[in-house]
């Protein structure tokens, strides 16, 4: 690899040097082997493209002669040569053309036509050069880096050729002798010009040859991709006399996608139903606005309706349907932004249709039946699945145009199923009905609607033997929750088969997620299930009949649940909750230590965790007209602070136990997390135990949960007198053994760094006056926080930044912050510029302006010293920096303390230009 990698260096310098322009002729001879024939015409393309100024004067008409002559003599091959060269004379062409070449396509033309041919194998390999060439041209122009406005001059100068080529490229579609070949490459060239922007006008005659093609096989699915390409150009809609010419060409290709249809030929109807969706999605508005021809464009609309409806199941049986989903939403959106009148006209027409077109999403979004499904393979499933979340997101778009009468339609036809005891249904049928209905509850307020009532009562009627219909009723239930949270009384409708469901594994995330959601929308009026609820739920915790998120979600559930039953009688449905679960953690944590027992107690640590994140008392009184004030008197015996208090000595044990253990230490700070996050200053009682337990963890083994929730107690508690000593004691422990941590070697612990400068930024914010005591020594942080720039990782370096904007600010009101940066706020700059100059992601740039931005408005004089001294030194940041960037640079930063975002736009010039990459491709998507 070694010798490879000099020998490739010393060939890319051969290549750049001015002897490439005549060794490259060399390198092409017949008695060359094609590796070395095709770095010969690489060469020449790479002299061409980028080192044009150094061809010798005088030798531009032998360098075209040469090439044309090369590209007649590798007409016949190898093709790789053969292309190579062909991009070498069109990067030359695009470099002449528009100032001393101007008729270089029609002379390319007619060199290629003209020459002498031995043979008729050679004349065909002629035309295919000619045709490789014509379609680089394009492509040349496409990919090399040329300026926006030279880019634009050249396409209008080969646009004009259009006409000459168009010419060529129809008679070669159009000769019956033509071979496969040069017919296939003909469809390729005409792609490649589409791209200069060509007029569909400019195109009307090799559109009708290529939809000719599409009656030869061999040649169909290149014709498909250049009639979708001619079709689909946006500017076509200037020239509305040619699309309606185009609307019956399409349309005359019905008869081929039926047959297709009918022979079960998927690539033949896919490629025809492409056509037609390209046609009708690209240009709807414009047709539509073409009144006086609305039976062409309607007839178009029911032959993309007949590919919706392709026959069989997607994408088992057909591929066709899923491309049409979104002329749906187009067609939708077009009619709906007309003008009133002609609004009012297309509605009339096209109301029915959409009637139609839900019938048709819900027959494809049936299941196959049993025996089928089962034969199909998990990625068939997942595509099938993801189809019909496709269909579901139509549906519901739907809606919106058509409106209450959709749900009145479906509840008709699902009460028709039910109740027609004449013609037995399918249970896919009524899936599907169902599916129709949960699609647009999921997301569209129901509330009005007066069918809801009777599907409810609909519900209870359907015998859900089968898992994907189990699963349907279950997520119809869960989108209607919030309809069921004004309309109570049908909640002992459809409770008992969603807690029947519950002990089903099959249905598990369908039923979970429906009682889930019940109990957040309706926990107000759940009293008198709530001993039902209870008792199914801890059944199947109990049995382990579902997977580990299912059971937390369980439990967030009964967090909802238990939050609002009358306050009496809260304690007691608790404790019987947890309590077999503690019992279960208390016999884990007399255990040894095992593999086999870690994850049964961040199973049950996780349990508690959901369970507490959304048991609040504080949303009991969110209905009564007196809400409660954000700073109040804590509740008294809170429910989980009890439960807490009493598992306190338990959770202590498993601690001493497992404190090297990260995943037990975060499950045991997330219980105390969810649990802070929801108590607020309920959860003050806890407080000083807490405060002593991060403190023995972190103590012992330091990890970045227990800074998470330090910050939580910070931000809840920092400002509370009472508790003010047990916080800033825990504070202190922690920064001094995270000094000992950066003393050590940080690096391996990244995680825990960024954590750190989270809860320092957080008490900076929160309360500040604990940085006045020397109990807390904000210098150190500052040094910890120079270091940490050094970190390669982005959230690291994001929570370092976030400290030092914060800390900055407060420089004024906190002696110690001013004289550390007095004494070393050069350190800082320097830091940060190194960081923004190259040593961090550029990504990182606008987080250091906030630095920046920061020093500039809290200290601008010891901001300009800093700057100053920092950049004095030549090379740094970089050697590309002159003096007279850097002073200039200095006046932005130290103008700049108004718009936070023009500080981010002098840091990211300044970031780009460090490294060199100012002017090129990657800044300007910068």
């Amino acid at each position: 690899m070694d010798k490879k990698n000099v020998a490739q260096k010393w060939l890319t310098q051969a290549q750049a040097s001015p002897q490439a322009w005549h060794f490259c002729w060399a390198l092409l001879r017949p008695d060359k082997v094609p590796e070395i024939q095709f770095f010969g015409a690489s060469t020449l393309h790479a002299k061409i493209s980028s080192h044009w100024s150094d061809l010798p004067p005088g030798q531009l008409d032998s360098l075209r002669s040469q090439l044309i002559t090369q590209i007649g003599q590798f007409a016949s091959g190898p093709k790789l040569v053969l292309t190579r060269l062909c991009v070498a004379l069109a990067s030359l062409v695009l470099h002449v053309l528009a100032e001393t070449w101007p008729t270089a396509v029609p002379d390319l033309l007619c060199a290629f036509q003209t020459g002498e041919s031995v043979t008729e194998a050679d004349g065909q390999a002629r035309c295919l050069a000619l045709l490789e060439l014509l379609a680089v041209l394009p492509e040349e122009l496409q990919s090399s880096r040329i300026p926006a406005s030279r880019r634009s001059q050249l396409r209008s100068a080969l646009a004009v050729d259009w006409s000459s080529v168009c010419s060529l490229l129809q008679q070669l579609l159009q000769r019956p002798d033509a071979p496969c070949p040069v017919r296939e490459r003909v469809l390729r060239c005409v792609s490649s010009w589409l791209t200069l922007d060509i007029a569909l006008k400019d195109s009307e005659g090799l559109l009708e040859s290529c939809l000719a093609l599409l009656k030869e096989s061999e040649l169909f699915d290149t014709a498909v991709e250049t009639i979708v390409s001619i079709i689909s150009q946006p500017d076509c809609q200037r020239f509305a006399d040619s699309l309606l010419k185009v609307v019956p060409q399409v349309l005359g290709l019905q008869e081929q996608l039926k047959k297709a249809v009918q022979d079960g030929d998927m690539e033949t109807s896919h490629g025809i139903c492409r056509i037609a969706v390209a046609l009708g999605e690209t240009h709807c508005r414009t047709l539509l606005e073409q009144v006086d021809h609305w039976q062409g464009f309607q007839a178009l609309v029911s032959m993309i309706m007949s590919c919706t409806g392709t026959p069989g199941h997607y994408p088992v049986d057909e591929t066709s349907s899923s491309l049409t989903l979104t002329f749906w939403y187009t067609l939708q959106d077009d009619i709906t932004s007309l003008d009133a009148e002609r609004q009012t006209l297309y509605l009339q027409i096209y109301r029915p249709v959409y009637f139609q077109l839900v019938d048709v999403l819900l027959q494809k979004a049936c299941f196959p039946r049993d025996e089928d499904y089962a034969a199909w393979s998990a990625d068939d499933k997942e595509q099938f699945k993801t189809y019909r979340v496709d269909i579901s997101d139509t549906l519901m778009y739907v809606y919106e145009l058509l409106g209450p009468e959709l749900l009145r339609s479906l509840y008709d036809k699902l009460g028709t199923l039910l109740t027609d005891t004449t013609h037995p249904s399918s249970w896919q049928d009524i899936e599907a009905l169902l599916f129709g209905f949960q699609s647009i509850a999921e997301t569209v307020d129901v509330s009005y609607s007066d069918v809801i009532p009777g599907l409810i009562g609909l519900i209870p009627l359907i015998t859900a033997n089968n898992v994907q219909l189990a699963e349907t009723i279950m997520f119809t239930i869960g989108s209607l929750a919030e309809w069921l949270a004004d309309h109570s009384l049908m909640l002992a409708s459809v409770l008992p088969v969603v807690l029947h469901g519950l002990s089903n594994a099959d249905l598990s995330v369908a039923c979970v997620s429906a009682l889930k959601r019940i109990c957040r929308e309706c926990r107000h009026d759940l009293h008198l299930h709530a001993n039902d609820i209870m008792a199914v739920s801890q059944a199947v915790l109990v049995k382990d009949i579902h997977k580990s998120p299912q059971c937390m979600w369980i439990m967030q559930a009964l967090g909802f649940l238990l939050s609002a039953l009358p306050s009496d009688e809260i304690l007691g449905k608790l404790l019987s909750l947890v309590t077999p679960h503690i019992q279960q953690l208390e016999k884990l944590a007399n255990e040894p230590p095992s593999s086999a027992n870690k994850l049964p107690i961040v199973h049950i640590l996780g349990l508690l965790s959901d369970l507490f994140s959304t048991f609040d008392l504080n949303k009991q009184s969110e209905r009564s007209e007196v809400m409660r004030p954000v700073q109040t008197q804590p509740h008294h015996n809170n429910p989980v602070v009890v439960v807490l208090q009493q598992a306190f000595p338990l959770i202590q044990t498993i601690l001493s136990k497992w404190l090297n253990e990260p995943e037990v230490v975060e499950a045991v700070c997330a219980v105390f997390e969810k649990s802070l996050k929801t108590l607020l200053h309920d959860f003050a009682p806890l407080v000083t135990q807490l405060c002593e337990l991060i403190g023995q963890m972190f103590s012992a083994y330091p990890q970045a949960s227990a800074l998470d929730l330090t910050r939580q107690l910070v931000h809840i508690f920092g400002c509370e007198k009472d508790l003010f000593s047990p916080i800033i004691a825990l504070l202190e422990l922690i920064t001094n053994i995270t000094m000992s941590i950066f003393q050590l070697g940080s690096r391996d612990h990244p995680d825990v760094v960024e954590s750190f400068m989270q809860l320092h930024t957080q008490a900076l914010r929160r309360k500040s006056d604990l940085y006045l005591s020397d109990r807390l020594d904000i210098k150190a942080v500052f040094y910890c926080g120079i270091l940490s720039f050094k970190f390669p990782e982005a959230p690291t370096l994001k929570a370092t930044c976030l400290l030092f904007t914060e800390l900055i600010s407060h420089c004024e009101e906190i002696p110690a912050v001013r004289e550390v940066l007095q004494e070393d706020g050069k350190l800082l700059l320097q830091t940060l510029l190194e960081a923004i100059g190259g040593q961090s992601p550029r990504s990182l740039a606008e987080h250091f302006a906030e630095v920046l931005f920061s020093a500039s408005c809290n200290c601008p004089s010891m901001l300009s010293v800093w700057l100053r001294e920092a950049l004095l030194p030549p090379g740094f940041p970089s050697s590309h920096l002159t003096t007279e960037y850097k002073e200039h640079f200095c006046q932005q930063i130290l103008r700049e303390q108004v718009s936070k975002r023009r500080m981010k736009d002098i840091v990211k010039e300044f970031a780009l230009l460090s490294r060199g990459l100012q002017g090129t491709e990657y800044a300007a998507n910068y």
